[in-house]
């Protein structure tokens, strides 16, 4: 078995009682080449779908900036922002994510939100490894096997939606429910056991406290490792099956099987649950998107595609990495040592590689966005969300032709101090 570089599983840092600021530079700059200003970064709720003002600024302006975010704010971290940059710290190995593992580095949470024993904390070889083992669930045959299953688990959560009739709240009807089915189709949990892990994601995905986000964590592992359990010495082709064999065949410990299926049941239903509501909600208050869609539904996954694009899906940023070497960017020497945080969602509205970044384009066409990630952390469960996502939306809009929201857009809640972005309720009418 591929051994693990030296990991310790810990909570996250303690609040400091000093208070965020509002985004605004905290002490003095210098000249051309010198370290920034530092800027204190409160990640508040932000309306709907707004991008974050923060980061616009620094992507028009600074391209490479200090931050210090709301947890551990005694410590600084660097902020890239730029399309090139973003790709460049996120596939460059000297900023690594093991590293990160025994710093303590200014974040959002008060809580390590996951297992330091697994994919997001790894870099290469350990992280091919752990990647290559897992990938073997993710092939196009699979999702080819899957998509059947995620249109028939649509059409009954609609088929229910239509039945209790109009108005529905289509985060209860729908994204709350069908994310996580096929996740749990993914990973072959029973349906009868699924009901029970709704609403974990939320906690831990979430600016809580360690206490809460602990609790919510010792929950699911102890579902997880009772699956793997369960299925020792039986044989199967869901992702389950597939870390199984590998605990068999002692090329993953128990520990990094646990970590890899929480990771995917997880961060894999609770984004996609939110990415696609988000969809939904701008296509009913953008009744111009709303009529090209309807009117070429066969750009269905361009157009999808360009929202994911666009649509700002998480509040501030991931997990950072430290670099294990001086090195220079941007005008700037980030040092050994330093974390740096690479802005996905900044990268995906640089005006130089996009077009009108801040306008929806459904023909738009060329340079790749990075809502994914990039490098070797890029998401595995790329091609899953996607086929997700045009499997509601697409049904959505071919079931109910005169979909709408059931009341004013100021309406609609948005959930707080989440991770992800999203509505917390998605009421509407037909």
């Amino acid at each position: 078995m591929t051994s693990r570089p030296r990991t310790a599983e810990s909570g996250g840092p303690e609040r400091s009682s000093t208070p965020s600021g509002s985004g605004t530079p905290t002490d003095g700059g210098g000249p051309a080449g010198a370290r920034p200003a530092v800027r204190a970064w409160a990640v508040e709720d932000l309306p709907a779908l707004e991008f974050d003002p923060l980061l616009y600024e620094v992507l028009h302006g600074e391209r490479i900036a200090r931050i210090r975010l709301p947890y551990a704010d005694q410590h600084e971290a660097w902020l890239v922002t730029r399309y090139q940059d973003v790709k460049d710290v996120t596939s460059d190995p000297r900023f690594s994510r093991t590293e990160l593992v025994e710093q303590t580095v200014t974040g959002m949470s008060g809580h390590r939100v996951a297992s330091t024993v697994g994919l997001n904390y790894a870099d290469p070889p350990y992280h091919t490894h752990l990647r290559k083992i897992v990938q073997k669930a993710f092939t196009g045959q699979h999702m080819k096997r899957l998509r059947p299953l995620a249109q028939e688990t649509c059409d009954s959560f609609l088929d229910a939606m239509e039945r209790q009739g109009s108005p529905a709240d289509l985060m209860e009807s729908l994204h709350a429910r069908m994310p996580l089915a096929v996740v749990c189709d993914l990973l072959g949990v029973e349906r009868a056991e699924r009901d029970g892990l709704l609403g974990w994601g939320d906690i831990i995905l979430s600016m809580t406290t360690p206490e809460k986000g602990n609790a919510a964590k010792a929950h699911v592992r102890e579902f997880i490792v009772g699956l793997l359990r369960s299925r020792r010495g039986l044989e199967s082709d869901d992702l389950t099956g597939v870390l199984v064999e590998a605990i068999d065949a002692g090329d993953l410990s128990e520990d990094e099987a646990v970590s890899l299926a929480t990771a995917i049941l997880v961060s894999g239903a609770h984004a996609v649950r939110y990415n696609s509501a988000n969809m939904v909600y701008m296509l009913l208050t953008r009744p111009d998107l709303m009529a090209r869609l309807r009117e070429r539904p066969e750009t269905l996954p361009q157009a999808l595609d360009e929202l994911i694009r666009h649509i700002p899906h998480r509040n501030g940023v991931g997990l950072p990495r430290i670099a294990t070497e001086d090195v220079e960017m941007g005008g700037v020497v980030i040092r050994a040592g330093e974390a740096v945080y690479a802005s996905y969602l900044a990268a995906n509205r640089d005006p130089e590689v996009f077009e009108d970044p801040d306008t929806v384009d459904f023909g738009r066409e060329g340079v790749a966005h990075l809502s994914f990630g990039h490098g070797p952390h890029h998401c595995m469960g790329a091609m899953l969300a996607r086929m997700e996502s045009e499997v509601m939306v697409g049904s959505l809009l071919a079931r109910f032709p005169d979909l709408r929201l059931a009341g004013p857009a100021t309406e609609t809640e948005f959930q707080s101090k989440g991770f992800i972005r999203g509505p917390k309720t998605l009421v509407v009418a037909w």
